[in-house]
């Protein structure tokens, strides 16, 4: 790891764990309350209906709890690319840009979440079952998961262009790759991010499934775009190997 990088891993260690404590914290606030699903489906019905979710999860409640997540499960995600930044940033300037980056970064995510979150609420709406809703999305998200323009999004993610260290310049670059960052991640996890928000019950433990598969999919190397599923084989490598090694028994001195 290069010299430094300590206080940014740590950094990001901190802000994930305190975001995942306010999440437990605040479950039953922190996402969609199980709404009746609408029975009669004429244009009246449903702008009453909607107008019903949006009185009982207003634009700022909706925000906070979007931020929230994405704090306890992106985060992690952003340590490589924070690192990019600080190494060409002069010292003086390091925090600035890095702060620059995130808040491009966060900003393209909070623009996302104007759009899954209204998409969650009207599909748990007009939905009469979570499991019906899950058969509906789960093979289309299953085939975006598969496709080549998701592996050309996760291979856009490692891109790590050149940043100039002097002037607004600088900034700009900065403010540039965070929005990028985001847009990238955006086209190869928002699948993944729509599933938390489609189900009444048990929004923690997929939280930390998709974040924990998000996380082992950043550790995989680009590759060509191409039709087929995708295993985050570096990760189970790693533990593979580690379980390995601590089963065998201990060299005699």
């Amino acid at each position: 790891m290069p010299p430094g990088s300590w206080p940014v891993v740590r950094g990001v260690v901190l802000v994930t764990i305190g975001a995942w404590v306010l999440a437990v914290l605040q479950d039953r606030g922190l996402f969609l309350p199980t709404f009746c699903a609408m029975t009669v489906l004429t244009p009246t019905a449903a702008l009453a209906s909607l107008d019903l979710a949006f009185a009982l999860n207003p634009p700022g409640r909706l925000a906070a709890g979007w931020a929230l997540m994405l704090a306890a499960m992106m985060t992690p995600l952003l340590v490589i690319p924070l690192l990019h930044v600080r190494a060409g940033a002069l010292a003086r300037r390091r925090l600035q840009m890095m702060a620059a980056f995130l808040l491009a970064y966060a900003a393209v995510w909070m623009a996302a979440g104007a759009v899954l979150l209204p998409v969650a609420i009207l599909l748990r709406l007009v939905t009469p079952s979570p499991w019906i809703l899950l058969g509906l999305i789960i093979p289309p998200v299953l085939i975006w998961q598969a496709s080549p323009a998701r592996q050309h999004c996760l291979n856009r993610r490692h891109a790590r262009p050149p940043l100039p260290a002097f002037g607004a310049s600088a900034l700009v670059a900065a403010i540039r790759f965070g929005a990028a960052q985001g847009f990238w991640c955006i086209g190869a996890c928002w699948g993944l991010m729509l599933a938390p928000l489609l189900l009444p019950h048990g929004h923690l433990p997929i939280m930390a499934a998709v974040a924990l598969w998000q996380f082992a999919e950043h550790l995989e190397p680009p590759e060509p775009p191409s039709w087929r599923w995708r295993w985050p084989r570096t990760a189970a490598r790693s533990i593979a190997w580690r379980l390995r090694n601590r089963r065998r028994p201990a060299m005699a001195p």
